[in-house]
């Protein structure tokens, strides 16, 4: 493991924002080609996708995808061990320095006992942070001619007891989506604001008609979370009526059907309130996850793995609220997304102080190879 370990704090020490991974992916290769793929797809989707292919020792009668993810974030760290990040606003809080480093010890097992007729794709994919990364993979020519029967991918969960594995069938990530709205109307003279179009009253009047559509109970139907993130209007010139508003919200639902009506709605609401008030809106869409939706069949792998493994498994009762990409696979392939648990105290995702927990790698590298052995063996 001292390898393995090494190369993980090695990520975490030089991390790299969706979209700019290039210094990962380099070291990402080098290490997969000391344990000699059958092939290595390089420079995949925006030009930083990876996938190490591993062909089984007889005929091939199914192929079978592993996802990990590339990208950090941009958070400012605030631990002081070691390894922390080199770069200022720059970090791995999601842990995907651990998800690399577990599948990089998943091919270190493959390199030394492969599949009897299993090809094994082991994809580590940029831009999950953003939602264009999976979009990017599935577009390009040479990952469409993988075709893969199913695809597998896991996330840390802090929170969950550590080396637990949380399942669930059918929606395991919500469907997110996030809009702009930008309301331009007509700048006058504070003193005479009959004279122009102040965006205020319509922003304010957005805000309460988006949060009728809360309903945060998931037993009920069409569960919603509605979360403002930004909002900008005018200027600190106190003769000054503003002309021109902005605000930015994100939501998130169960089921992509149920996303595409709330995101109609939600348009239907901002251009209905821009007229009322002689603005003229200007709405775009940004960083879309889709629901990660899981095929039980599938997720059954997960469950066998886990058992024979002896680790702890939780049935999930509601799909996780946070957005991931890997549902753009759900959609093309069967497959299955797990949670798997980093501690009852370790810190949040995405918050400062997070650090993937080291002993969680060889558990997430051993339930990817017991469930392609588990897949081998049918």
């Amino acid at each position: 493991m001292n390898d393995i370990l090494e190369l993980r704090r090695h990520l975490h020490r030089n991390p790299e924002l969706s979209g700019k991974e290039y210094e990962t992916a380099k070291t990402i290769s080098a290490f997969l080609k000391k344990y000699q793929p059958d092939e290595l797809l390089e420079n995949l989707g925006n030009g930083t996708g990876i996938i190490a292919v591993y062909l089984p020792e007889k005929e091939v009668k199914q192929t079978i995808l592993f996802r990990c993810e590339l990208d950090a974030l941009p958070i400012q760290e605030i631990n002081n061990f070691e390894h922390k990040s080199l770069f200022n606003n720059v970090s791995h809080k999601c842990g995907h320095d651990g998800h690399m480093s577990l599948m990089c010890l998943f091919a270190k097992k493959i390199a030394m006992q492969k599949m009897k007729h299993t090809k094994l794709l082991l994809l580590f994919q940029p831009a999950e942070e953003n939602g264009e990364g999976a979009v990017a993979i599935i577009a390009d020519e040479r990952f469409k001619k993988l075709n893969p029967d199913k695809v597998f991918a896991l996330h840390n969960i802090p929170g969950a007891e550590m080396h637990e594995v949380l399942v669930k069938n059918n929606t395991f990530t919500c469907a997110v989506n996030s809009i702009i709205i930008k309301l331009h109307g007509k700048t006058s003279h504070a003193a005479e604001p009959q004279n122009g179009h102040n965006p205020a009253v319509a922003i304010s009047e957005i805000i309460q008609e988006f949060q009728k559509k809360t309903q945060d109970n998931p037993d009920k139907e069409k569960f919603t979370v509605m979360t403002p993130i930004y909002i900008n209007m005018g200027t600190k010139d106190h003769g000054i009526s503003a002309g021109f508003g902005e605000i930015h919200y994100t939501f998130r639902r169960n089921a992509n059907r149920e996303m595409k009506e709330l995101e109609t709605e939600l348009e239907t609401i901002a251009r209905e309130i821009a007229q009322k008030h002689h603005l003229k809106p200007e709405i775009s869409w940004t960083q879309k996850f889709s629901a990660n939706e899981n095929a039980p069949e599938v997720v059954d792998f997960v469950r066998n793995a886990a058992k024979e493994l002896n680790f702890k498994i939780t049935e999930k009762k509601y799909p996780f609220t946070f957005g991931e990409d890997f549902g753009i696979f759900t959609e093309h392939y069967k497959g299955a997304m797990f949670g798997l648990g980093s501690g009852i105290d370790t810190p949040a995702l995405h918050n400062p102080d997070y650090d993937w927990p080291d002993e969680l790698t060889e558990t997430g590298a051993e339930l990817f190879y017991k469930i392609s052995q588990q897949i081998d063996a049918q």
